[in-house]
């Protein structure tokens, strides 16, 4: 089976690669697409000429209706997927959901889409798995791990940063948005080669991780050439 997944970050996409590593085996092919930030949903289709905008949101629509002409094209026996993995932040889990659904629906053709939330964000999946957090950062603070609320909403890149980076997220946000992205990216690589992804605590990382593990059972099953119905995991 090939998995495009497209993703608003580069530290998101590396966080990805580590915990595809650990998801699929060599028989499986992926490609994760890091956009520029998450963005916000346009009014209307996306006209394909804009390319400007680099976000995630913004492009949505464009990609998936190429990817659902693309895997059309293709024909029935290509067994390809489509994930969208993108943070909810602050914003309503409900209304957001509605707004992503409305993109997908709105597609024709449209690819076998998976629209996976992390609550609050990225950060949220390697927070869930607190062993390996200190496994790869032997000197994190445990009080401030410990005192960790899965999938809350409470600053999540700041509380790791809090347990991991000297001077805290304070310091590390007075270098710059720059620096946050590529300290978040350095924690990814560290912190993903230590995951216990089945017994990981955050809920949306679990919902993710059973969908790419059904998308991997249906790769295997009679009916793999079809186009499944579209599946939440948030």
């Amino acid at each position: 089976m090939h998995i495009e997944v497209l993703v608003e970050d580069q530290s998101g996409g590396k966080m990805l690669e580590g915990i595809f590593k650990k998801i699929l085996d060599n028989t499986h092919t992926i490609k994760i697409h890091p956009y520029k930030g998450i963005g916000r949903i346009k009014a209307g289709l996306q006209d394909p000429k804009e390319a400007r905008n680099q976000t995630l949101l913004h492009n949505l629509d464009m990609m998936l209706r190429a990817y659902g002409k693309a895997f059309r094209d293709y024909g029935g026996t290509y067994n390809a997927a489509v994930i969208v993995v993108c943070d909810l932040d602050d914003k309503s889990q409900a209304a957001f959901e509605q707004e992503l659904l409305a993109i997908v629906n709105a597609c024709d053709p449209k690819p076998d889409p998976h629209i996976c939330v992390a609550i609050e964000e990225g950060e949220s999946w390697l927070l869930g798995d607190i062993p390996a957090i200190q496994l790869a950062y032997p000197k994190a603070k445990a009080a401030v791990l410990n005192a960790y609320v899965n999938d809350s909403i409470c600053g999540t890149w700041e509380r790791l940063a809090d347990a991991i980076h000297p001077g805290g997220h304070q310091a590390l946000s007075r270098q710059g948005w720059q620096a946050v992205g590529a300290e978040k990216s350095k924690w990814a690589e560290r912190i993903t080669p230590h995951m216990a992804i089945m017994t990981n605590r955050s809920t949306s990382f679990c919902r993710f991780r059973d969908t790419v593990r059904e998308l991997v059972e249906q790769a295997h099953s009679p009916a793999c050439g079809e186009v499944g119905e579209l599946q939440k995991a948030t």
